[in-house]
């Protein structure tokens, strides 16, 4: 869970990275690698799924958990929905232990290492399960940005490949079927994918072997594609840059008018167009800042919002100068997700929950690969629905 205190270059959670564009690993390693308050939140997640799930499987008191808990949730990023998101992943670890004929066994934060097939290549595994011939493999994911599809992951396939060496001292080659699986509750994500210990092993032989050696040299090809979202040399990367620049080769379609085809084309290549503007321009912000020169632009003060340099001090004026607290303050209602925090279980469960309607939502434009069902117009009537 928490990022290792050694980072390897050819990382499990760079994978998709370093496998689809070798040279890219040796390009990024002399960058800084900034963490976002996202990645801060997702780190502090981490940390309270993994002390609820050591509490939950005996390797730490109740006591000891409390305190941790409590040290954790004191943290100025600290929201409730860190222990809504982790509480099903604690779920799904008992559904996955319960799997079993029996008590499986159980680790947590389990450092695992992949280096007969990627050089140094080493991850932490946030759960590992085995019992009989199987062995479970569970990432939590605290994210929403990305969805993470089991299925075509490297990362937890990679963890899965350490784990069977790691533990092939004691077990040896017993273990032959392999359970991997994501928790990311915020974006409903909680899926299983199922291998053979054999296929896993061909798949690093084939596709993951190949590719690191060249990253370890630095050598191969670079290749731009939705995996540049996760590089650190993203805005100022000549790949990329001729990705995008090929849109004009649209310009010269003999039609008056694209075709529905070419639209889809050119949207698909537009929505990764707009993020990579968005990296040039942060690297520009942060290159004129630094006191470098970026032809045609500058950094200036940008607009501000006036504000009370003290508020309660304004307030407390207003109300000394006879202002009525009607017009100071505004009487509002909470919203729904603050009055479900604030009532207790029962009250929300038999008193408000039956009030709530999920209204059907507008129609948006989404990539085919998106999980949700096509939208059918002939249906939709927009009213409100029991959310249950």
């Amino acid at each position: 869970m928490p990022t290792e205190k050694k980072h390897a270059l050819l990382s499990a959670s760079a994978a998709d990275l370093w496998i689809a564009c070798p040279p890219s690993a040796r390009l990024c390693e002399p960058m800084p690698d900034t963490k976002s308050e996202d990645a801060a939140k997702g780190t502090l997640a981490h940390k309270i799924a993994e002390a609820k799930a050591k509490k939950q499987f005996g390797l730490n008191t109740a006591r000891t958990t409390t305190m941790l808990l409590n040290k954790l949730r004191k943290d100025a990023l600290f929201d409730t929905e860190m222990d809504t998101c982790t509480d099903a992943y604690i779920d799904f670890l008992d559904a996955a232990a319960m799997a079993f004929s029996s008590k499986p066994f159980v680790a947590f934060e389990m450092q695992v290492n992949y280096s007969r097939y990627a050089p140094e290549g080493f991850g932490t595994a946030d759960c590992i399960m085995i019992h009989g011939d199987t062995i479970h493999v569970i990432d939590y994911k605290h994210g929403q940005g990305t969805f993470v599809d089991v299925t075509t992951t490297p990362q937890l396939r990679l963890y899965a490949l350490g784990a069977l060496e790691t533990y092939r001292a004691i077990y040896g080659d017993a273990i032959t079927r392999v359970l991997v699986s994501i928790v990311q509750p915020r974006k409903d994500n909680i899926a299983t994918a199922e291998f053979t210990a054999a296929g896993l092993r061909a798949w690093a032989e084939t596709d993951v072997a190949p590719a690191a050696q060249l990253a370890i040299k630095g050598e191969g090809e670079y290749c731009a594609g939705p995996h540049c979202k996760f590089c650190r040399a993203r805005a100022t990367c000549r790949a990329r840059a001729g990705e995008h620049t090929a849109l004009e080769d649209f310009a010269f379609a003999k039609p008056p008018q694209l075709s529905d085809a070419e639209v889809g084309g050119i949207l698909a290549r537009a929505q990764q167009l707009q993020a990579w503007a968005a990296d040039l321009e942060k690297y520009a912000l942060d290159a004129c800042l630094e006191g470098k020169d970026i032809p045609g632009w500058k950094a200036v003060e940008g607009r501000s919002n006036r504000a009370w340099q003290d508020q309660e001090a304004a307030l407390a004026a207003a109300q000394a100068a006879g202002v009525p607290e009607a017009i100071i303050y505004d009487r509002k209602p909470k919203t729904l997700a603050q009055l479900e925090d604030a009532v207790d279980k029962d009250t929300w469960a038999t008193v408000l929950q039956p009030l709530v309607v999920r209204p059907k939502g507008k129609p948006t434009l989404v990539p085919a690969s998106d999980k949700r069902p096509p939208f059918n117009s002939a249906t939709a009537d927009f009213a409100g629905v029991s959310a249950g």
